[in-house]
């Protein structure tokens, strides 16, 4: 067996029977440090779930602080011990819920948000969390947003922590009929984040989708890296020049004397380096309130302007200093006559306008904002909210447009659809320190948050920017670790004992290998054999051979 505080040991458990009763005696000191018939400690496998989970450390580095605790331990070994840590702990939440339950209690109830994620072809990851003790409550993966499979999760969810005060989610049919029925007379709301977040895709995301792969079918991100890199070369044998155009550019006394041949050079370089800076602008909200590409595509338009200007200027009267700024205008030339990419663009920045001035209305997401997705919005009274969108309701509607624009109208549906839902009357709950009023449709970035963080981690420990396969592969209840930031929950998990690994060793093995064979069933794997047969490249032939046969033999009739 191999723990931290040990090592690798061997153990010789002496196991009492009675006589009479025929009951087995294992020893407690044992079974406090390793569970039956395992070889890891609960104190590795508490050890490896927080420096996969919380550290979002890679397997090797894993291993390698292992092994400098004298302990060896393979990449399979340290991927599996990774699953029993969230298995454990999804079996210590149940454990816990009576306790979760009266704390949620004590602060007048709970709120259950509901949202999902996917990427790629992963299947979906649906989240239910609690917006005012800010914790999750549980997670199920979906092959898609329909009620039949969200029902059975909502239920597990009342029968663990009872009715809930309200409901906040997106316009998703399949979560609002699933609410329905599991969940009937309770205070629905939707999500002023998650409507305004659609609103603006289905108002900007044909234009936007278009600028997207018009600059991609350019290739014109990796066009001009390339001619960065070619400068680069040019400028990194004059660096004393860079000074010169630093404090040129500041207003400071400077002579160009000795630097006017290198200034185009200089010139090409920043600007080209600043027209792709503009692809990592944004507010931090993510699509449709941040553009990164529609600002790219401005500023290669803005800069091939001011390059055009240059070019014509000649500092030394010699038109080879100036051939960097020549190069890069004909780089963009063809980005630049692409009529459909500018098209979109002139589209969209007459929806962005729309979609800003909901935007100001709702009082979310503010430009500029310096919190991102942790900015819940602007505090204020639901009812001057609700006025503000009346407004510009009346204000789109009056548009000599709207007649004839399909998307303007599609937006005032929705509006109008989910009026109620939006502007309900806030709650008031009684809690220890008195009457608080809250509006659940404005606590509405905490899922967003929680998907963020997610995924920020496993980027940060694979490296890999697409999460399909990682949302395939991880166990649906992987974001319980993020609870374990929360000092009370982890105070209610832990009931009174010093650590989690002292909590593990109170759960039974026997339901960690059900739960593990639970989670680790995957609905969309091929069976073995049936994989076997379709990896031949004989296979169609084999299977009409089959049909022929069996018609021929009489079977099917």
């Amino acid at each position: 067996m191999i723990t931290l505080h040990i090592g690798k040991f061997f153990a010789r458990e002496t196991i009492l029977i009675c006589p009479t009763c025929g009951r087995i005696y294992h020893s407690e000191e044992l079974s406090r440090i390793v569970a039956g018939s395992c070889n890891f400690g609960y104190d590795v496998i508490a050890y490896v779930g927080k420096a996969l989970f919380q550290d979002h450390l890679a397997d090797e580095m894993v291993i390698k602080r292992l092994s400098e605790k004298n302990i060896d331990i393979s990449a399979s070994e340290v991927s599996y011990l990774g699953k029993k840590f969230i298995v454990y702990l999804t079996l210590l939440h149940r454990k816990s819920a009576s306790r979760i339950k009266e704390a949620m209690a004590l602060k007048g109830g709970y709120i259950l948000h509901l949202d999902a994620t996917y990427e790629d072809n992963s299947p979906m990851l649906m989240i239910g969390m609690d917006s005012i003790m800010k914790i999750v409550l549980g997670n199920i993966k979906l092959s898609g947003e329909n009620s039949d499979e969200i029902i059975p999760f909502l239920k597990d969810i009342k029968n663990l922590f009872g009715d809930p005060l309200a409901l906040v989610h997106d316009m998703s049919k399949g979560i609002g009929k699933a609410v329905g029925k599991v969940f009937p007379g309770i205070l629905d709301f939707i999500c002023h984040f998650h409507f305004l977040r659609d609103i603006g895709k289905d108002l900007l995301a044909q234009e936007y989708d278009n600028i997207r792969k018009r600059l991609k079918a350019h290739g014109i991100k990796s066009k001009l890296n390339q001619s960065l890199r070619a400068l680069k070369k040019d400028i990194d044998a004059i660096p004393e020049h860079i000074d010169v155009l630093y404090d040129g550019i500041n207003e400071k006394q400077v002579s160009f004397e000795k630097s006017l041949a290198h200034i185009p050079l200089l010139a090409a370089y920043t600007l080209i380096h600043w027209a792709l800076d503009g692809q990592h602008q944004g507010d931090g909200y993510g699509f449709p309130f941040d553009r990164p590409h529609l600002t790219l595509a401005k500023r290669l338009k803005r800069i091939h302007d001011e390059i055009d200007q240059l070019r014509k200027i000649r500092l030394r009267d010699n038109f080879i200093d100036n051939m960097p700024l020549h190069q890069a205008f004909l780089d963009l030339e063809n980005i630049i006559n692409d009529q459909s990419l500018w098209r979109s663009v002139e589209v969209i920045e007459s929806e962005i306008e729309i979609f800003d001035d909901l935007r100001k209305a709702l009082r979310l997401a503010p430009q500029k904002g310096k919190q991102g997705l942790n900015d819940n919005g602007t505090s204020g009274d639901i009812r001057m909210i609700e006025h503000g969108v009346k407004v510009f309701r009346e204000k789109i509607v009056k548009n000599q447009n709207y007649p004839k624009n399909k998307k303007l109208q599609a937006m005032i549906v929705q509006i109008d659809k989910y009026w109620e839902k939006l502007f309900a009357d806030p709650i008031k709950v009684e809690t220890p320190n008195g009457i608080v009023c809250i509006y659940p449709q404005r606590t509405n970035n905490i899922e967003e948050t929680e998907f963020r963080d997610l995924k920020r981690g496993y980027r940060k420990k694979t490296g890999n920017n697409s999460l399909g396969k990682t949302l395939k592969s991880m166990l649906e209840n992987t974001p319980l670790v993020k609870n374990l930031n929360n000092s009370e929950y982890l105070s209610i998990l832990l009931d009174g004992k010093s650590s989690l690994e002292e909590a593990f060793a109170d759960i039974e093995i026997n339901d960690v290998r059900i739960e593990l064979k639970r989670v680790q069933h995957n609905p969309e794997k091929i069976p073995a054999k049936l994989k076997k047969l379709t990896c031949k490249e004989t296979y169609p032939d084999k299977l009409k051979r089959l049909f022929v046969g069996l018609k021929s033999n009489g079977i099917l009739c």
